[in-house]
This record gives structure tokens, C-alpha cells and sequence, in this order.
């Protein structure tokens, strides 16, 4: 009871799974390296969870980065990093698997290493040590991490994670002899990376390539799930002990995306678009909550509105739902799909802000990122929302993207007052009185990702973010409808860096942690100037990951093949400079690449 939340370390809850320990069972930890209300948030902890503990042979446990005050506690008294299920110690498990979401947790996995008494570097560890795995969208370029992963998973966990556990299964059973021929044989299974059979190459300071070890696959496909109606999914999700910060109960609509917004790297990672029908959705979403017994159920997607059975889905869940006083929640809609009938449909439940994501002030920028809609629709579906009874908008920007200038900024403020003044005009015309709307403008800072057109372009300096950010808080302050605000401008300068790092980044990594840098993604944690400190003592600037490639340079993530191809990326970069957009997946096939897999929307 001396630490923040003891709900955190305990275990115990609704759910939960915990198997007897027989011989040859291969144990498997899931660990997040961020706190446990965000974990239990996170829908891939829950599918894998399940999937791990299905054969008799396998379970799976998991741990999370304890709070720094607990983390105190268990170095002052010489307790181990241990799983919630057992309390068993992280250097006890077959298997340590971290689930990677977003960049900066890297020292939240050296926290948990060095916690669970692992050795940091794949290179230090023995055959007695666990293997230790990553998976989630960011090990598609996992350079920056390579010296601390054993092995990676690149794309979907629930058919590949599986087949990793059965080689260290027959590794297990043959007495854990070689460590080095279990790395080469989990290199041999469709989307595993590991990473010590590729050697990186530089010249001058510039990645050049890698040197690959004999029987080392020279590229890593992805791997994806092709039927979501038949894939395992957790009807019975465990119930967290906290309120987390996503408290309720998840469907996941469909993987992928139909559109191309040339700056989203999950709309490329997570091609084609697979759907699963409404009838298995509606009967899940039951299922889940009588299992639970949450009264709210979410709904997951990269474009909600863009679910082809969404009415279908909708009015059959509500049709349950309403005489249990259970709410239905939409996110990521789609300002050009939003339609008013939806809208009351899910209000009569509960009723809440509208989130939109214009992502541009100006028609020429969204033109440029491929966004694919106008400040027409924009305002067509605003006006329909107002008259609903909606006063309540958040708009989410982008501050740097490519070719963006000054007047593109002030755009954003200009769309904003026009939302205001429509929202009054609105009321006036439907006679109804005027509540004080609020619309809130938030501004990320744009980061240029792998596997995207953008994969190329220079990111903003640090200053030419924080004049962007200036020029909006002038132009807004007087408006009292209008809220801004904004994302940290120094972790988003330095994420850029882990975005489209190597693994000369390793060492920097490591030195930040034993430095103490963990929680980078919470600010209060976070602390530029150190990190800053140590990038220059390793002889590297931040320019060299973040000022750009040549559209033939060799990248330190041409290793990894997610389907879409380069040659795609190439010429959708070419159409942004040219202001011009390309038509979304069911419109056209516009040749990505990711045909390759013959599922879901691409036959």
C-alpha cells in the first residue's frame, strides 16, 4: 500500500487464466512496457493472450513496466520483475514477448529486462535465458531495438506467434543445446526477423545494407490473417482490477484500410482490408459483454465508417443493448461517410463530442497527403451533426506535413472559425437556442514513418514546429468556442529519431536507460536535453535520422516486405508534389502491391 495503485501488481482478476505448470509446458509472458491501465487497454494483449494459453503444451502470463515508485521498491528490496498469474520471475519464463505499439517505450523493455533479471543484449544471453520476442506495428523497423530482441514478429501474432512457440517447444524438449540454430530455425518461419543473423553496414555514416548470415532469408514478408471470422478471438477478455484508460469492451471491425493518407503508416502496415461478417461481430459483442459485464462497448477500426456492414452491425447490437442500458461507442468516423441516421442510432444510448480528423487547413495540403476530402464535406457533415443536437467537436491537425507553409497553418484556424460561425448559423436556421458549442483544435507534429510516401521526407526542426504552434495559439487566443491544443514538440523531435533510427541507436538507448530515462512517452518523464546529450556523445546528430533520404538510399528497414511495394511508395510520393490524390481501395485498385496476398478486398 506504499505505491501508487497496488491494484497494478496483484493479479487476481475476472478472467484471468492460470494453468498448472506441467513438464514441457513452454511459458510465455506478455509483456507491455508501459503501465498496467494501459496495457489492459491494448486489444492484442487480450487476442494473444487467448491464443497462447489455448494448446495444452503453452501458457501465458503477463507483466507490465511498474511505476517508478514501484520500481524503487522491488531494486530496495531485491524483488524480481514477476508475472501477475504465478508471481513467477520474468528470467523464468521460455518466453519474454513485448508488444510494441508506439517508439518511445524502448527503455520501458530495458526497464522490464533488467527488472526480470534478463541479460539486455540477445549476444549475452545463454541457453538457460528466456528468447526473447517483439511484436506490434513498430518492430517494422526495429532497428533501433535489434541488440535487446531475440526475434521479431512482422504483421499479425495469432497464426505466427503460435508457430514460434512450437520451434522453442522442440528446443525446449532437445535440452535448450544450441541457442544460435533455435535463432536460425525461428528465421526460417514466414514473418519472423532475427535480427543478429544481418549484420548493418555503413559508409561514411550512412547505412549502406546488411551482410546476412547463410540460410538468413534475404527479405521478411508479413504475415496476416486472411478469415477474421474464424481467427481466435477473446469473447472473455480479462477484466482489468483499475479503471484503465480505455475501460470498457472492444470489437475490432475490420484490419486495414480502404484509404491512402500518404502519412499513415498503420493504413500500409495492416493491408489489404479483411472484414468479419456482422453476424460474428454481433454475436461476439454479446458474448463479451455478458462475460464481462461492461455496460459500454467499443468498437476498433482505422475508419469505422468505412465497415460495409455498419448499419447491419449497429442495429442489431443496439436492438439487444438498449433494454440492458448498454452504449455503443463510434470512433473514427469518416467525415465524407458520417451520416445523421448513424448518429441518432448510437445517441439514443448515449450521447458524446464528435471527433473528425481533417488532418489540413487548406484543400492543396489534404490534396497532398491524400485525405480525400474537402472542405465541402467538411462542413456538409458538421452542419448535419449541429442540427442533431451535436455542439461539442474536436478537429485533430498535423503540424510539418510535407510541403506545408505558413498560410497551410493559419488554414487551420481559418476552418475553425468557419465551424464556429456555421454551428450558430445552424441554430438560427432550425430556430433552436444556441448552446456555447465547443470545438477543440488539436495539433500533432508530423513524423515521418517507414513503409509510407513519406518514408523520405525531412521532419521539422524543433523550431520550425514551435513557430507553427505560436502562429495557431495567436490566431485562436481571442476565440473563447475555440481550444487549442498541442503536442510536445521535443518528444515528437525525438520519436523522429527511433521512427527511422538504426542500430547505432542501441547503445544510445541503453545509456538513456541506465541513465535512468524511463516513461518517455509520459512527459512529465520525458527530458530532451539528456537524451539530446547522449545521441552527441555516441558521435551522431539528429539530423542524420530525421533530414531525409534519397529516394535510392538504402534504408535500415528494406529488410522487412509488408506487402506494399517501394515502387508503390515511390509513386504516390511523386503524386503528392504534384497535389494529386489517388482513389481508396473500392473505387480502384491502385497497384500497392498488397494483392500479393489474395485476401480480403484484394481477390
Amino acid at each position: 500500500m506504499s505505491v501508487e495503485s497496488p491494484g497494478r501488481y496483484v493479479g487476481g482478476e475476472k478472467n484471468q487464466i492460470i494453468k498448472p505448470i506441467t513438464e514441457g509446458m513452454v511459458r510465455t509472458v506478455f509483456c507491455f512496457p508501459d503501465i498496467y491501465e494501459i496495457g489492459m487497454s491494448n486489444l492484442a494483449l487480450q487476442i494473444l493472450y487467448k491464443v497462447l494459453n489455448g494448446p495444452e503444451w503453452s501458457s501465458c502470463e503477463r507483466a507490465f513496466s511498474p511505476w517508478p515508485d514501484m520500481d524503487k521498491k522491488m531494486r530496495e528490496n531485491n524483488i524480481p520483475l514477476y508475472s501477475l498469474e504465478t508471481r513467477t520471475p520474468l528470467n523464468e519464463f521460455d518466453v519474454v514477448a513485448f508488444s510494441l505499439g508506439y517508439e518511445m517505450c524502448f527503455t520501458n523493455v530495458l526497464q522490464m529486462l533488467d527488472l526480470g533479471r534478463v541479460p539486455f543484449r540477445s549476444s549475452e544471453r545463454s541457453n538457460e535465458d528466456p528468447v526473447v520476442i517483439a511484436g506490434g506495428p513498430v518492430t517494422c523497423n526495429i532497428e533501433p531495438m535489434a541488440d535487446f530482441i531475440d526475434a521479431a514478429i512482422i504483421g499479425e501474432g495469432e497464426e505466427v506467434d503460435l508457430e514460434v512457440t512450437e520451434a522453442v517447444k522442440r528446443y525446449k524438449d532437445g535440452g535448450k543445446k544450441d541457442r544460435q540454430a533455435l535463432l536460425l530455425e525461428l528465421s526460417k518461419i514466414d514473418g519472423v526477423y532475427v535480427p543478429s543473423l544481418y549484420t548493418p553496414k555503413f559508409e561514411n555514416g550512412k547505412f549502406t545494407g546488411f551482410d546476412i548470415e547463410d540460410g538468413a532469408p534475404s527479405k521478411i514478408r508479413k504475415r496476416i490473417i486472411k478469415d477474421l471470422d474464424n481467427v481466435e478471438y477473446p469473447t472473455k477478455p480479462v477484466v482489468p482490477n483499475n479503471n484503465v484508460v480505455h475501460d470498457r469492451a472492444y470489437l475490432e471491425l475490420f484490419r486495414g484500410c480502404i484509404r491512402g493518407c500518404r502519412f499513415c503508416q498503420a493504413g500500409y502496415l495492416y493491408r489489404p482490408v479483411r472484414e468479419k461478417s456482422a453476424k460474428t461481430l454481433c454475436e461476439q459483442g454479446i458474448e463479451i459483454m455478458n462475460n464481462t459485464g461492461y455496460d459500454d462497448l467499443g468498437i476498433l477500426s482505422l475508419s469505422t465508417s468505412d465497415y460495409t456492414e455498419l448499419h447491419e452491425l449497429t442495429d442489431s447490437l443496439l436492438q439487444d443493448f438498449e433494454p440492458r442500458h448498454r452504449s455503443l461507442s463510434l470512433p473514427s468516423l469518416r467525415i465524407d461517410n458520417f451520416a445523421l441516421e448513424l448518429m441518432e442510432k448510437v445517441s439514443r444510448t448515449r450521447k458524446s463530442g464528435l471527433t473528425f480528423a481533417p488532418e489540413a487547413g487548406t484543400q492543396r495540403l489534404r490534396d497532398v497527403i491524400n485525405k480525400g476530402i474537402n472542405e465541402e464535406d467538411i462542413m456538409t457533415s458538421l452542419k448535419l451533426a449541429f442540427e442533431g443536437g451535436w455542439s461539442t467537436v474536436k478537429l485533430y491537425f498535423m503540424l510539418g506535413l510535407p510541403t506545408e507553409t505558413m498560410e497551410d497553418v493559419e488554414g487551420i484556424a481559418d476552418l475553425a472559425l468557419k465551424i464556429e460561425r456555421l454551428y450558430f448559423d445552424t441554430m438560427r436556421e432550425i430556430g433552436a437556442k444556441p448552446r456555447k458549442p465547443e470545438i477543440t483544435v488539436s495539433t500533432s507534429m508530423f513524423i515521418p514513418k517507414p513503409f509510407t510516401p513519406f518514408q523520405w521526407e525531412d521532419q521539422n526542426t524543433k523550431e520550425e514546429f514551435l513557430a507553427k504552434q505560436s502562429r495557431l495559439r495567436e490566431l485562436l487566443r481571442k476565440h473563447r468556442n475555440i481550444r487549442y491544443i498541442w503536442h510536445d514538440v521535443e518528444t515528437s523531435c525525438w520519436e523522429g529519431i527511433y521512427a527511422r533510427g538504426d542500430r547505432r541507436l542501441c547503445d544510445v538507448i541503453l545509456e538513456g536507460y541506465k541513465k535512468g530515462m524511463i516513461f518517455d512517452a509520459w512527459d512529465q518523464f520525458f527530458k530532451y536535453d539528456v537524451w539530446e546529450e547522449i545521441l552527441t556523445s555516441h558521435g551522431l546528430k539528429w539530423e542524420q535520422f530525421t533530414r531525409g533520404w534519397s529516394i535510392d538510399d538504402d534504408l535500415p528497414w528494406d529488410v522487412i516486405d509488408v506487402g506494399v511495394t517501394k515502387a508503390f511508395l515511390r509513386r504516390e510520393r511523386e503524386k503528392a508534389y504534384k497535389e494529386q490524390t489517388t482513389d481508396n481501395c473500392r473505387k480502384g485498385c491502385s497497384g500497392c502491391g498488397a494483392s500479393c496476398y489474395k485476401a480480403g478486398i484484394c481477390p
